[in-house]
């Protein structure tokens, strides 16, 4: 898959602050076609990772009720500027996508 995952990450004040926007459709399977009547199957984010040079910072658990191109920000300590932070991301049909972002 093409890069689905932009990421921006810096350091202020001890804290890196990380904000991501990742491209995925999040179908529920619940929708229909409303030229077929048929259901959308169901497409969504599983489970998202960001490492900070190889160790986990953050595992998140997603279902149904995440909406279309997802954001996500979150904070953590420890990082300096130029440390490597890796985002990842894999979905219910095996799909998956991952980047890698220098910290400013």
């Amino acid at each position: 898959m093409a890069k689905s995952i932009k990421v921006r990450a810096k350091v202020k004040g001890g804290v890196t602050v990380v904000k991501t926007l990742i491209s995925h459709p999040m179908e529920t399977g619940l929708r229909k076609n409303k030229k077929t009547g048929q259901k959308i199957p169901a497409e969504f984010i599983q489970e998202v990772t960001c490492e900070h040079n190889g160790n986990n910072v953050l595992s998140a658990l997603w279902g149904t009720a995440i909406s279309k191109n997802p954001y996500l920000s979150f904070k953590f300590k420890g990082a300096k500027s130029g440390d490597t932070l890796k985002v990842s991301w894999v979905d219910n049909k095996g799909k998956s996508d991952s980047v890698e972002a220098k910290i400013k």
